[in-house]
């Protein structure tokens, strides 16, 4: 039988927030491991990097597909199955994978992983920030969307202007937001759970929820901390 939450104890609702998060991470690492294992192996594997990157059309069918995936799930995981959830979210993870093991073209594999460990630690030092802090960051929420939306209307209208200066602008923005992000989204999936439903399927496709925004977050991060930080070949 589970507790209600007017009968849990202040200690007890801590621990199954606590316990709640560790699954989120726990989500949100299994994708991200999905995601840098697809990334290595394709990017060293010619016969995979040919197939993926000699047609033109593969790339912008794996973009399409990564945004139909991410929106499907963010929208509809409440009303999926548990399995049907899982894998959605890591087949999500693995096609992200696909499509970044570029970047091993474009940078030198030594600031790839100097770029993941300064990424994890900020986004571990934010992270623990906003699941910590008593201030309430909702306030941050909408300027943080409106910097969003900002910087991916900058970033369209860059394709066109091919503006190093805006290239610069727009990457230190995104630093700066997603890092906002990360603490406010943190806040937001800790608060959101529903206490009292631990080990439901409601209860996982929350956590799957959760681990799928802090794993945009985190890998939004690591892509502009590569734009500043990365060596090109």
């Amino acid at each position: 039988m589970q507790n209600s939450p007017r009968t849990m104890s202040i200690d007890a609702v801590a621990a199954e927030q606590q316990r709640f998060m560790v699954r989120v991470y726990n989500w949100m690492a299994a994708g991200l491991g999905i995601t840098g294992f697809m990334a290595y192996y394709v990017a060293n594997t010619p016969t995979f990097f040919n197939i993926v990157m000699g047609n033109p059309i593969i790339p912008i069918v794996l973009i399409v597909a990564q945004i139909g995936l991410v929106f499907w799930l963010a929208s509809r995981v409440m009303q999926m199955g548990v399995s049907q959830a899982t894998g959605v979210f890591l087949l999500y993870a693995g096609l992200t994978g696909i499509t970044f093991s570029t970047l091993f073209v474009v940078y030198t594999a030594a600031s790839i992983t100097s770029t993941f460990m300064v990424t994890a630690g900020t986004f571990g030092a934010m992270s623990l920030y906003g699941y910590t802090t008593k201030k309430d960051l909702t306030s941050w929420g909408s300027f943080l969307f409106m910097g969003l939306i900002g910087i991916i209307i900058a970033s369209v209208v860059n394709i066109f202007m091919q503006s190093s200066m805006m290239h610069m602008i727009i990457t230190y923005a995104g630093v700066l937001i997603f890092v906002g992000l990360t603490a406010y989204d943190t806040q937001k999936i800790k608060e959101m759970n529903i206490l009292g439903n631990e080990g439901t399927d409601e209860d996982t496709k929350e956590a799957i929820r959760g681990a799928l925004t802090l794993y945009l977050d985190f890998i939004n991060l690591f892509l502009m901390l590569l734009r500043l930080m990365g060596d090109r070949r």
